[in-house]
C-alpha cells in the first residue's frame, strides 16, 4: 500500500498546477454571472424606458429569475442521485466484495478523507464507467460491473487505479455542494468549462495512480476495451501519445470534459506517476502490461 503523505502534500503535488488557478478564475467569472443575471432581471438591457413595464420585459425578467433555480435543483439531484443508486446498485462491505471494500478503506485511509466514502457496485450495461458523488453527509463511489467482471485477475490493477481516481475527486472536494455552486454557471461557458473538467481529471488521475502505480491497465482498458486490455502493447500506447499533438488534436480536444485516454495515459508515465511492468512475452503474443 502507498505510504500515507502529510495533508499539505496530498493537496499540492497531487493536484495538476494548472486546476488552482483556473477554479479561481471561474468563481469570479460565477459571481461575474449571478451578478449580471440579478441585474437584467430588474433593468432588461436593451430595452427602452418605456417598454420595461411590458409583458415582454416582465417575461425575460421571469426566465432570468427562474436561472437562479439552478442552485436549489443542484441540492435536489444530488440528492435524489444517490437514492436511485441505493436502489439500484451493491453497497460493498465487509460481505459484499470484500476484497475491493478493504481497498477502497486504504485508499480513504491514505488519502486522509475525513469521512469513508459509500462504494457502490452497479450493471455497467456494457459502459465502462465510473463516477464519485456526494449528497448530505455522504460521499460515495459508483463503479460498473464492466470494469473488473470476467476480465484476466479481474483487472485487479485497473480497478484499483479507476478506484483511486474517483477517490482523488472526493479528496479534491470536485464533488463538494460548495465546489459545485461555486462554478455551477461559469462551468457551462464552452470551452472554460471542459477546459476546467479536464483539469480535474488530471488531478484525480494522479491520485489513482499514486494509489495503484501500477494501474495503467485501468486506462488501457477504457482505450481497447473489455478483453483486449492485456494484449495491448503499452510502450506503444504511451508513444501515441506522444505523438499527440496539432492544431486539430486541440481542436478535437476543446468541447471534451475529459482528457483523451491515451494523453492521460502517457501524462502518467511522463510523470512517473506509472511504472511499467511488463507481462512475459509468449510465442505468437502481443506483449502486454500485467
Amino acid at each position: 500500500m502507498p505510504r500515507q503523505m502529510p495533508a499539505h502534500q496530498r493537496t499540492t503535488s497531487l493536484r495538476h498546477p494548472a486546476e488552482v488557478p483556473l477554479f479561481a478564475f471561474m468563481v469570479v467569472l460565477n459571481v461575474a454571472v449571478v451578478v449580471a443575471i440579478l441585474r437584467a432581471a430588474f433593468v432588461v438591457p436593451f430595452l427602452p424606458d418605456e417598454l420595461q413595464d411590458s409583458v415582454f420585459a416582465n417575461t425575460v425578467r421571469g426566465a432570468l429569475i427562474a436561472l437562479l433555480l439552478l442552485v436549489p435543483g443542484l441540492i435536489v439531484v444530488r440528492e435524489v442521485q444517490r437514492a436511485s443508486v441505493r436502489g439500484t446498485a451493491v453497497q460493498l462491505s465487509e460481505r459484499q466484495f470484500p476484497d475491493l471494500y478493504r481497498t477502497a478503506e486504504d485508499f480513504a485511509s491514505t488519502l486522509g478523507l475525513r469521512r469513508r466514502p459509500d462504494i457502490f457496485l452497479t450493471n455497467g450495461n456494457g459502459a465502462l464507467n465510473a463516477f464519485a458523488a456526494q449528497a448530505t453527509g455522504h460521499d460515495y463511489v459508483v463503479l460498473s460491473n464492466e470494469l473488473f467482471a470476467n476480465l484476466h485477475e479481474n483487472n485487479r490493477d485497473g480497478l484499483r487505479f479507476i478506484l483511486g481516481h474517483e477517490m482523488g475527486h472526493i479528496r479534491l472536494h470536485h464533488v463538494a455542494l460548495w465546489y459545485q455552486l461555486a462554478v455551477a454557471y461559469s462551468q457551462r461557458i464552452p470551452i472554460l468549462g471542459p477546459t476546467l473538467s479536464r483539469l480535474r481529471e488530471y488531478s484525480s488521475d494522479r491520485h489513482g495512480a499514486h494509489l495503484a502505480p501500477d494501474g495503467a491497465v485501468g486506462l488501457v482498458l477504457l482505450a481497447s476495451g473489455r478483453y483486449t486490455e492485456t494484449d495491448v502493447d503499452v510502450d506503444q500506447l504511451v508513444g501515441q501519445g506522444r505523438d499527440l499533438r496539432g492544431f486539430w488534436v486541440g481542436l478535437a480536444q476543446l468541447p471534451r470534459s475529459h482528457p483523451f485516454t491515451v494523453r492521460r495515459l502517457e501524462r502518467l508515465f511522463a510523470l512517473g506517476f506509472f511504472r511499467a511492468t511488463a507481462a512475459p512475452q509468449e510465442e505468437g503474443m502481443v506483449t502486454g502490461y500485467r
